[in-house]
């Protein structure tokens, strides 16, 4: 898709700038990867068994280890090598975990770390559509980045979607053991998974919510966890866990942010919670949902 500057009311193109190298996109990366993925950057060029990760981070929220590879060759199959890197930082966690410590000079313990929220990120400036069609499954821990550079040093990123009728790996794989084994380990949560552990009242309660969220603003990304649900706009701005009898919504705002004139939301800011943000919200009917709108509306840029 095309960038336009606007000049006296008239649209001029942007013209892209491409990369010599990949290692312009991964210092790109690694300089920003809070702002553009959330994450903790653990280690450049972190080598283990003969094999090199471009790029070792870590997600604070998930509590997992992400691998991230930069990409210019087209031919290449993101998904065979995505498995090999998961299956190589499953049988290695204790090696993860020392070059985390080491490096960030912290003290992380293995029952710290979400194995099963482990995943891989390819960057490119662009993925061929076999690329995209071949991680086009709900259970595959396996994101697609793309990112562009234009003149007047712009630059665009974005993560491909998949598809909300994406299928299943497990049945393409039933004959591969040991990508059955790293299917089994690593779990994707979805959407559905969350809804059905609840009633049918409170599942369309949820719905309602949901699609409220979503009408607030363009560009929101549900991120189903393994805890709640995240809708995400650059960073997490509000978490929803669907439980038996009522969701428990967690705006992300620092407490003193948001003008809760009805006082519905609980101050968490020194309580342990799933969910991020200092602002905690239960019910179980859709009697606040415009006000609670308004609420998350404030966090908003």
């Amino acid at each position: 898709m095309p960038i336009y500057l606007i000049q006296n009311n008239k649209l001029i193109e942007v013209e892209e700038r491409t990369f010599k190298l990949e290692r312009e996109i991964q210092r790109v990366f690694e300089e920003n990867l809070t702002t553009l993925m959330g994450l903790t950057l653990v280690k450049s060029e972190f080598s283990i068994k003969n094999k090199r990760i471009d790029t070792l981070a870590f997600d604070k929220q998930s509590k997992a280890f992400i691998i991230i590879e930069y990409k210019r060759d087209k031919s290449v199959s993101v998904v065979d090598q995505g498995f090999t890197y998961l299956s190589l930082m499953l049988e290695n966690k204790a090696d993860f975990i020392i070059e985390y410590n080491e490096t960030l000079k912290q003290n992380l313990k293995r029952e710290d770390v979400d194995w099963s929220q482990t995943r891989v990120a390819f960057v490119s400036t662009s993925f061929t559509e076999n690329q995209i069609l071949a991680t086009n499954f709900k259970d595959i821990a396996i994101e697609l980045w793309e990112i562009k550079r234009f003149e007047n040093n712009l630059f665009s990123v974005s993560a491909i979607k998949k598809t909300r009728s994406a299928e299943s790996i497990k049945p393409v794989m039933q004959q591969n053991n040991a990508l059955i084994k790293v299917i089994d380990e690593i779990k994707v949560y979805t959407e559905d998974e969350h809804i059905d552990s609840t009633t049918e009242e409170i599942a369309e309660l949820y719905k309602r919510f949901r699609d409220a969220i979503l009408n607030l603003t363009d560009d929101i990304e549900i991120k189903p966890t393994k805890l709640y649900i995240a809708f995400k706009k650059d960073t997490n701005l509000v978490d929803i866990a669907i439980q038996k009898k009522a969701l428990k919504i967690w705006i992300n705002a620092r407490l003193g942010t948001i003008d809760d004139a009805k006082c519905i939301s609980k101050d968490v800011s020194n309580i342990g919670h799933f969910g991020n943000g200092d602002y905690e919200i239960q019910v179980n009917t859709d009697k606040e949902l415009e006000y609670i709108m308004s609420l998350i509306k404030q966090t908003l840029k």
